[in-house]
Order: structure tokens, then sequence, then C-alpha cells
């Protein structure tokens, strides 16, 4: 599976078009009435901004050129795609149409569309979009990563004191545990959405320990920037975080850096 600079392009335009969809909704005079929908399976909210957004990018990665046009999709709004058809996926598109709900119906702006391309359980290309931020960012395989389309890297040096960031919406005793533990001195820093893997891939901070529930869609698209940005995404045991390995669609716990 090729990735290039081109289809990084093609996938940030239509992550920026979500995102328009998406402010539509965020700007509109009836703004509660709007995001007073269902809850998803579990339990977090689902608003027509999600809705918007799904449709707009399954349908726009269909009218791709060539190979990636055909690649299956899942969706945070598609999960019902069973294991069984998953499991013989060796490429595919994983998408969160709007990843940050809560922070969406808060409106403090930190909310992302992501869209990541899989190839062998490992992220090759990801774009978020944080569009009442109005910043992209975006990454490739052997391509780099990007901040409103200027080259961003990962920190490569380690700091005397770190800068730890931390989620603002879902907080655990076990990340307060982790950074006891961590035994000097350090600074956090909340943030909500995938934003948070966008900071390690900006040198915006140096640790995102994720020791509380993610899915796999929360994370793919910024995991693919930190890694073309010279970052890493691991497991607790030093794995890389893998996708599409199991029928759950959870991630394990990881550390970014």
């Amino acid at each position: 599976m090729s990735v290039n600079e081109n289809l990084l392009a093609d996938v940030s335009h239509i992550a920026t078009q979500a995102g328009e969809k998406i402010m539509q909704i965020y700007n509109a005079p009836d703004f509660q009435a709007r995001i007073a929908t269902q809850s998803k399976a579990d339990d977090s909210p689902l608003t027509q901004a999600d809705l918007a957004a799904h449709r707009h990018i399954t349908e726009a990665l269909q009218s791709l050129r060539h190979e990636h046009a055909e690649l299956p999709q899942l969706s945070e709004e598609s999960e019902h795609i069973s294991w069984q058809q998953r499991q013989n996926w060796e490429s595919y598109w994983l998408i969160d149409p709007l990843d940050g709900t809560k922070e969406f119906i808060k409106r403090n702006g930190e909310f992302t569309v992501n869209i990541a391309l899989i190839h062998k359980g490992l992220p090759l290309l990801g774009c978020v979009y944080a569009p009442a931020l109005k910043t992209i960012y975006s990454g490739a395989f052997g391509v780099g990563s990007y901040k409103n389309q200027e080259a961003i890297q990962a920190r490569q040096t380690n700091p005397e004191k770190l800068r730890v960031v931390g989620s603002r919406s879902h907080p655990s005793p076990e990340l307060s545990d982790y950074l006891t533990n961590l035994k000097r001195p350090y600074e956090l820093v909340e943030m909500g959405s995938s934003l948070k893997l966008c900071l390690i891939a900006e040198s915006a901070a140096d640790l995102y320990p994720r020791l509380g529930p993610t899915s796999e869609w929360d994370t793919a698209a910024a995991h693919a920037i930190v890694s073309a940005a010279g970052g890493s995404v691991e497991q607790l045991n030093g794995q890389p975080l893998r996708y599409n390995q199991s029928e759950s669609l959870l991630n394990p716990h990881f550390v970014a850096r």
C-alpha cells in the first residue's frame, strides 16, 4: 500500500470539508437543540454533527483515485462491522468523524475530525483537523508530518522538566500513579480529543501516557502523525500500538513520546 504527498493532500481536504459540516452546526443559533440526539453504545453523545461529518467522509473517500477508493472503511458510526469481516482486511480507512464530542458540546474548540489509513495493523497516513481552531495536522510514512502545511517533528531530546499531556474530560487515577512514579519534574498539559497526540508530534509536549479507555478510531490518525514526525506510540510492554488485531476495538493502555 503506497502513500504520497498527493494522497495526504486529498485526505486533508476531505477532513477540512467534514470540519466545515461540523462548524455549520457548531455555529448554528439553535445549537443546543441540534445536539440533543441519541447516545452511542458507550453512552457518549451522538450529535447531528457526528452524522454529517461521517456521511461526507465516507462518500468522499470512495471518490479517491485508484486503489484507495476501493478500501473498506471503519468509522465510529459504523462499528457494527463484524470481526469475521474485519480480520481479513489488510488495508482500510479508520475514521472518527467527530472526536471529542464532549468538547464539542462544551464548545471549547478542542474537537477534531480524524481520518487514518491502516495497513497491516499500523497507521500509514493520518489527518486530524480541529475546525474551531482552524488547525490541521497531517502525516504519512515516508512523507513527514505537518501542522497547517508547516513541517513538524517530535522532540528528540530528554528535557529536565517533562511536559506531560493528559485528558481534559477523562482524567484517571492511573495517570496520577504514573506521574508519581516518574520521580522527575513535570508539568501537566490538559487537552481534549486526539490533539493530545498532536502535541507530541509538534514537540509541544514530551509524554502522553494514556492509561484509560480509548477506541482505535480515537488514536489512529494522530498516531500516524506522531510516527511520521519521529515519535512513537507504544503499549506498556514496549510493543507498537497496533490496530484491528482482535474483535475488540478498544486500545490497550499506551504511552506516546
